[in-house]
């Protein structure tokens, strides 16, 4: 199994060494890239599945395929990873898509860890302060992705997360990602971008 859990959270403004911004760069590019380099690998091993872990924070995510590094724009760390993570959203139900037909793909599933206390909260004084509040341990944050991976009863395309307090809490059940992730048309142009971005061909 392939989990693409690289993570960042509302930095500064950069860039990666390939020069995306720091955001979609680590948390969605490099997944992209990742995956397409293991796909021969993962289609070659029986069961493989591949689990792209994303955030509640997919919600407020709205891409703007004409600047994905934020180069016209002034720069917003919290849009900036709200757009990331649905990315992770449009990656998994993509992948889905284009792989449907195919006996040997992985199985391909998404999770989210709802609000659990680690470091990648440390670029948010607001997090930081409400951390010890509301924030759940690693232990129960880690569930809904072991969950993904690990569900027999699992199928290409399901999304997990905590199920209390509005996702934020909770053992792991079955969720569902917002309306615009499922905007098909969307996902389909930001994996051409990204194959053209990457230089990775599926």
């Amino acid at each position: 199994m392939l989990i693409n859990n690289a993570g960042v959270m509302m930095p500064p403004y950069g860039k990666t060494a390939n020069g995306f911004e720091l955001q979609i760069g680590t948390n969605h590019m490099g997944h992209f890239a990742l995956t397409g380099h293991l796909m021969p690998l993962l289609k070659a091993t029986q069961d493989s599945r591949v689990v792209n872990v994303s955030s509640v924070g997919h919600r407020t995510g709205k891409i703007d395929l004409n600047d994905l590094n934020w180069e016209a724009r002034k720069y917003s760390p919290s849009q900036a990873y709200g757009d990331s993570k649905i990315a992770n959203i449009y990656f998994t139900y993509e992948l889905k898509r284009r792989y449907a037909r195919d006996e040997a793909a992985p199985t391909v599933t998404a999770a989210h860890p709802g609000w659990t206390t680690t470091d990648l909260q440390r670029h948010s004084g607001m997090f930081r302060f409400l951390n010890p509040l509301f924030g759940q341990g690693v232990d129960m944050g880690a569930l809904p992705t072991l969950r993904a991976a690990l569900d027999p009863q699992a199928e290409s395309g399901d999304y997990y997360g905590p199920g209390r307090h509005f996702e934020m809490h909770g053992h792991p059940v079955k969720v569902a990602s917002n309306r615009r992730s499922h905007d098909e048309a969307m996902a389909s142009a930001l994996w051409d971008k990204s194959m053209a971005a990457t230089g990775v061909a599926y």
